[in-house]
């Protein structure tokens, strides 16, 4: 663990992307091929799952400290983070109480330590965590534990891991990028296979790496002529891929998640496609030519496989703007119109009312044009507008200057502060969750919850108005007077009957505090209702 908590500890001193890179290829360069392995997968996000429940490791934590269960659990909603609470009060071992056990690094850790947890009674789990705690110390204990509660996090984006690697193997970035792709289990012989230059990538299941876009943030003249860009509608579904190949179809979430039965009908339909093809598109809940709300698509998005009944109430679309490889070969290097071309020649085909379509370009010949039907997107159940430069080439992750994102303003209510909880983190000691409420006649009723918005000044002030005019409190959630005012932004909203407003909006946030405005004055569900309709 020494060697790849010294990492951490190197990542999280710096700013610098030199800086960080440079650490990481110093550790790839002289790590083991199985510690490889598992800190690749630790990088990229790929933590265990939680091995130990929470009671029962706070539990022996406590008892491994000497202290009683109130004190930790003080101390842990100060702290925020288990695995730091943890790392501060259990005592390290004197020297002349530090084991003889010899140093071992990530890979025997996790797969000496940590993964048999899931395997063990309580009673074995409390002794090998107690051992574990008395054998490491300093960053090394805080990574394990971090590992241990599945919560590990270090300040370095899977773009600046893909450069280490590349620059150690001597391999593109491109390539490493894609054969980190698709479903991989973090072994000796897969690290090996990661950065070998003479393997060739036998996984012919994988999709290629997501080409993403940039928010707006100037005006869309600035970005020249409206001929130099495709429009499209942005859909807020599943981004993914399909793959065709050797007869077989694979559909992938842009989270790597491979979504094998949860859409029959559009793997059914796939299989009229030819092999050595992938589309990238957008899954959509879809009826009546419009697609449906998100949350009937999280309905087949939760099940490993679907009824009859289901299919019937939730039918879905695979929505197509891009091609990426055609008869067996990369197109990623054409131009977007070149790609495009290729994708209606594959989707055009295919059998009436199928359940792979071609996502529509709006057609607009100036930006005022353009601005007038992103002002129309809620018409369409959209989110607003894609805007995609017409000669680029499909990349890597998030590149400036060939992919926008131009989303349609989002919907706003004000609305009363009526509890709130104690955040995590940095923020821990603060309380910086909140639910607001509308009313309804003269009684309040919660309507959202919020975490972000607020500056740290904010968020200060706040934290001290919570604390002296706390009415009630239920465990961590303190019941609140109903005076402090906030504007609320989000992206879409609907009937929902497991809400007690009997709304539910999406990615709400905090646009503003209105301290110009008292709680009497902030919306009613009448109006938040009408929104519905917006």
């Amino acid at each position: 663990m020494k060697h790849f908590a010294a990492l951490y500890d190197a990542i999280d001193a710096s700013t610098a992307t030199s800086s960080k890179v440079a650490a990481l290829v110093d550790y790839f360069a002289h790590a083991t091929p199985a510690d490889a392995a598992w800190s690749v997968a630790f990088l990229l996000g790929r933590r265990p799952k939680r091995l130990v429940k929470s009671a029962d490791l706070r539990a022996w934590a406590a008892e491994a400290a000497q202290i009683p269960g109130w004190l930790f659990e003080e101390s842990y909603a100060q702290a925020g983070d288990l695995a730091e609470t943890i790392s501060l009060l259990v005592p390290e071992q004197t020297t002349q109480q530090t084991s003889h056990e010899p140093a071992h690094d990530v890979a025997w850790w996790v797969e000496e330590r940590l993964l048999p947890l899931s395997r063990m009674e309580p009673a074995l789990q409390r002794q090998l965590l107690r051992d574990s705690w008395h054998t490491l110390g300093g960053t090394q204990r805080f990574v394990f534990n971090k590992l241990l509660t599945g919560a590990f996090r270090v300040g370095v984006s899977d773009g600046l891991v893909v450069r280490a690697l590349a620059q150690v193997s001597g391999l593109t970035a491109e390539t490493i990028a894609h054969r980190l792709m698709g479903q991989w289990e973090p072994t000796a012989p897969w690290y090996t296979q990661l950065v070998g230059t003479q393997t060739t990538d036998a996984d012919w299941s994988r999709p290629y790496p997501f080409f993403l876009a940039y928010p707006l943030e100037q005006p869309p003249e600035s970005l020249g002529s409206t001929s130099d860009w495709q429009v499209e509608w942005k859909w807020d579904g599943i981004r993914c891929q399909l793959v065709r190949r050797r007869g077989r179809t694979f559909l992938w979430s842009r989270g790597e998640e491979l979504l094998a039965g949860r859409f029959p009908e559009v793997e059914a339909c796939a299989e009229w496609l030819p092999d050595g093809t992938v589309l990238d598109g957008e899954l959509l809940a879809w009826r009546d030519e419009l697609p449906l709300p998100f949350s009937e698509l999280q309905k087949r998005i939760n099940r490993k496989t679907v009824g009859k009944k289901l299919l019937a109430d939730v039918p879905c679309r695979l929505l197509v703007y891009d091609c990426l490889e055609h008869n067996g070969h990369d197109v990623r290097s054409e131009p977007m119109t070149s790609r495009r071309a290729r994708a209606e020649a594959l989707v055009i085909p295919l059998p009436g009312g199928a359940t792979i379509g071609l996502s529509p370009v709006v057609h607009a010949e100036q930006w005022d044009m353009v601005a007038a039907a992103r002002d129309k997107a809620r018409e369409t159940r959209s989110e607003g507008l894609m805007l995609k430069r017409r000669g680029s080439p499909y990349g890597v992750g998030r590149k400036v200057g060939d992919w926008y994102k131009w989303k349609v303003n989002p919907l706003t209510v004000d609305a009363v502060l009526v509890y709130a909880q104690a955040g995590h983190g940095r923020r821990a000691g603060l309380y910086t969750d909140y639910t607001f409420a509308i009313w309804d006649g003269e009684a309040l009723v919660p309507f959202a919850k919020a975490y972000s918005g607020l500056t740290d000044v904010e968020i200060r002030q706040v934290d001290r108005f919570i604390r002296a005019n706390t009415v009630e409190k239920f465990g961590p959630v303190r019941t609140v007077k109903p005076e402090l005012v906030f504007e609320l932004a989000f992206e879409g909203i609907q009937q929902s009957t497991r809400h007690k407003s009997g709304i539910a909006v999406r990615f709400p946030r905090i646009a503003r505090w209105r301290q110009d405005k008292p709680a009497r004055e902030a919306d009613s569900l009448e109006t938040v209702r009408a929104l519905l309709h917006a």
